[in-house]
């Protein structure tokens, strides 16, 4: 059953109860302040990074689920409730939640009191604005009070739930007229602080969370609000929160709006204080008055949408399939965004405090963004290439604040440096921009031990060359792009991180996967080689990618499909030879896209098996046979219960690859049969099964040896959006960027008559129309460029940043360039 619609139009999802299957949220904020919001109020605020400047506390793995948010709570005569229904729960007689393109709308309406609640993070702007607005729709004088709520995370989420013996003692407070101001540890070593502030007068404050809710009494009966009166309460320790209380008196069909802004501020040392122990409220102060009233909201909502239609508008398709341009136009980029943003470090599901940004996960991302914003690709790009090693390897994560590289999970991930190949290649055939080859970039973020980008990429490649094992097929090290593939672990203590404890010596177990990817993301190494005159550099590494292609056939291939990897014994792993995990989905992808077996037939046998071993109704299972026992030479895979996660989940993350693979052999029915399986537009009718949002990718779904098959989990935060960003818009529809052009391509459902595609690229507008009148899934008839007929393929960038008119007929008249 569905939970609500989507409304194309205004580029919402909108919710009709807040009773979802699991909490939808959006995602507030697009440079550095971000916030998770759910469709009842909850989740919380962060200034850059999740765990080390968090504003608001959130609780997860908590009884209810989602208790914790920026509430509002509207006390009427003794009766008192929430317009988000949580956390009071009272029956509402009206609900609906709009998200929105970074926006969150919230709307509750109980005993004639209408309360809509709308947030927003403003375009430069470092805080939350909450815009309340209470009407009354009955037909009598309505005396009512409003009570704003939210609970301070003392900055380090980490050490906020942990340390209790001191954090306890340190929470301090200042209020100042309307606005709260939080200032735990400002004394010491920090300079910045959060303030809550309402623009208008109050009629009392809460700053400690005892007296506002009572020590026994949990967020859905707050003794302040029961009773409807504020305690004035100044944290000293404990449990600082903020909280106002407003008198309101509305005559029947009045309504009135109040902006609250959560916001964060730093000071430099010499500016912090105004008055001994007193901080300096200039900034805040400044921030406040920018939303003095309800005009100046309205203003940033409509910057807002001018923002999104921006980034939204480099590319746009038409077609005859309403949920397909739902999620090419809306969703998927928007999602793209997010997860540029987020890497996987705060969702629902990630608390933002184990991991930060993703050496791996960032440059898959940036394939799907990097058409909206190339200036902060190139800037995330240099961000992930700091955090390189000398050798060629990499931090698997860095902090988004700091931007080091996360010492706890260190490096050892083999198939990491090849994504910054990826990354690149992509950036540049997006912009044309060779010259941030020639950037000086840190190695280990030491500013003293620099080389340019283009020798980053050197290294990163030569890493695969000079860590090969006894097949010549690449080591794998602590893991490939599958985390829970641990060959080399061997980890029998509970608590032990499979990725971090250390791995037992050996240089055996090899990937086939990272053969893939060496051999897919070669042709590019080489091409920026050519243009940079290194003619010979250039010759030395398309040899290593035909010996790595001759390899993986050799050693790499099981007869039916592509081997997963050799183990640390150097025994077959995605075999048939093997009992259980016989077909791993990774190797059919990669493997293909790389072109390895396409002409020899072992392409077309390796896709077939996916489809008679992997593919469910809900989508492709990463293996088959699922592990039904630990097996300590695999490691974590092996740990999950068979259909969950990684042990024969559908991991929508490489169901993409498989989409890929199959344009690759030209049949591009299956590519769209899979590409709707898990698309989540298509998924809206099946929300109680699927349960997480429908407007979302998951990074996972239950597969069919599952209790729960069909459940998803791990929303939003997944490579999964940027990669089937990448197989609709690129191997399906045909849109391929190259070092020189656009690559036009096509690769469809014979049924599909035409689409059109307006594409920004290289500042020109092209409006791509692409006709099927032979019905084929892929072939290039013809294609014109403002009524001039091109030779080949590519559409070459015109420069004059007009808009170009572009004509495509498939068919078999000519051959597609390759």
């Amino acid at each position: 059953m569905k939970y609500g619609f989507f409304d194309d139009k205004n580029k919402e999802y909108v919710i009709t109860t807040p009773q979802t299957p699991y909490p939808w949220i959006n995602y507030l904020g697009n440079e550095q302040f971000f916030g998770l919001m759910s469709n009842t109020a909850g989740g919380y605020a962060f200034y850059r990074d999740a765990r080390l400047r968090r504003l608001t506390r959130y609780r997860y793995n908590n009884i209810p689920v989602d208790n914790g948010g920026r509430y509002f709570y509207l006390y009427d005569q003794g009766d008192f409730w929430t317009p988000g229904w949580m956390p009071v729960k009272k029956e509402l007689d009206h609900y609906e939640c709009r998200h929105g393109l970074g926006y969150t709308s919230i709307t509750g309406e109980r005993g004639g009191i209408r309360i809509n609640q709308l947030a927003l993070v403003p375009l430069g702007f470092n805080g939350e604005v909450h815009q309340v607005t209470v009407s009354n729709t009955s037909d009598v004088e309505k005396r009512v009070k409003l009570f704003s709520f939210v609970e301070f995370c003392l900055w380090n989420a980490y050490d906020d739930m942990t340390n209790f013996q001191r954090n306890l003692s340190t929470g301090e407070v200042e209020v100042k007229d309307s606005v709260i101001y939080h200032k735990t540890e400002y004394r010491e070593r920090r300079n910045h602080y959060a303030f809550f502030s309402v623009n208008a007068p109050i009629a009392g404050f809460d700053t400690d969370r005892e007296a506002f809710l009572g020590l026994y009494n949990g967020l859905n009966e707050p003794q302040t609000v029961a009773a409807g009166q504020p305690s004035n309460s100044l944290a000293s320790g404990w449990s600082p929160i903020g909280s106002h209380c407003l008198e309101i008196t509305l005559r029947p069909g009045e309504s009135a709006s109040y902006n609250f802004i959560l916001g964060y501020v730093e000071n430099a040392e010499e500016d912090k204080w105004e008055a001994p122990g007193v901080i300096n409220k200039a900034p805040a102060d400044s921030m406040i008055k920018r939303f003095s009233d309800e005009s100046d909201v309205e203003q940033a909502l409509a910057d807002l949408a001018a923002y999104w239609e921006s980034l939204l508008s480099k590319f746009n398709l038409q077609s005859h399939e309403e949920k397909l341009d739902r999620m090419v136009n809306i969703w998927n980029p928007y999602q793209c965004m997010v997860t540029f943003n987020m890497s996987r470090s705060s969702s629902y599901f990630e608390s933002g405090i184990g991991r930060g940004m993703g050496f791996r996960d960032s440059n898959q991302d940036l394939l799907g963004f990097v058409h909206q914003i190339p200036e902060r690709a190139r800037e995330r790009i240099l961000d992930i290439a700091s955090t390189q090693f000398e050798d060629g390897g990499a931090y698997h994560q860095y902090q988004p604040l700091t931007k080091k590289g996360n010492h706890e999970v260190g490096g050892g991930f083999n198939d990491d440096p090849l994504w910054l190949i990826l990354g690149t290649a992509a950036y540049i055939k997006e912009t044309g921009d060779f010259g941030i080859l020639d950037e000086q970039v840190p190695f280990d973020c030491n500013p003293d031990n620099t080389a340019t980008l283009f020798e980053h990429l050197k290294r990163s490649f030569y890493h695969v060359v000079e860590n090969l094992g006894p097949h010549g097929l690449p080591l794998i090290g602590r893991a490939d792009w599958n985390d829970c593939l641990n060959l080399n672990c061997f980890s029998t203590i509970p608590d032990e991180s499979y990725q971090t404890t250390q791995n037992i010596e050996g240089r055996v177990a090899e990937s086939v996967f990272i053969a893939g990817l060496f051999v897919y993301t070669g042709p590019d190494f080489i091409e920026l080689c050519r243009r940079r005159g290194l003619a010979e550099e250039a010759e030395a590494a398309q040899e290593h990618v035909n010996r790595m292609r001759a390899v993986t056939l050799e050693h790499g291939f099981d007869g039916e499909w592509f081997l997963r990897a050799y183990d640390h014994y150097g025994n077959k792993v995605g075999s048939k030879e093997n009992e259980e995990g016989q077909i791993f989905i990774e190797p059919q992808g990669f493997c293909v896209m790389a072109g390895i077996g396409v002409e020899e037939g072992l392409a077309v046998k390796a896709l077939d098996a996916v489809a008679d071993r992997l593919e469910t109704k809900y989508g492709i299972v990463l293996q088959n046979p699922p592990y039904s026992k630990y097996y300590l030479n695999l490691g974590e895979i092996s740990s999950y219960p068979p259909g969950y996660k990684e042990n024969a989940g559908i991991f929508c993350h490489n169901n993409p690859w498989i989409m890929m693979a199959e344009t690759v052999i030209g049949r591009g029915d299956r590519a769209f049969e899979l590409y709707s399986k898990i698309a989540p537009a298509y998924l809206e009718e099946i929300s109680d099964i699927h349960r997480t949002e429908p407007y979302v990718y998951s990074q996972m779904i239950a597969g069919k040896d599952a209790v729960r098959e069909g459940e998803a989990k791990n929303s939003w935060l997944t490579g999964t959006a940027a990669w089937n960003f990448v197989a609709i818009t690129q191997s399906i529809l045909g849109i391929q960027p190259q070092f020189d052009g656009l690559k036009i391509d096509p690769c469809i459902p014979a049924a599909w008559e035409e689409f059109t595609i307006t594409r920004v690229y290289r500042g020109d507008t092209f409006v791509i129309h692409v006709s099927n009148p032979d019905r084929v899934s892929k072939g290039i008839a013809s294609i014109m460029l403002d009524d001039k007929i091109l030779n080949g393929n590519v559409i070459p960038p015109v420069g004059d940043g007009g808009i170009h008119q572009v004509r495509v007929v498939m068919g078999h008249a000519v051959t597609v360039e390759a």
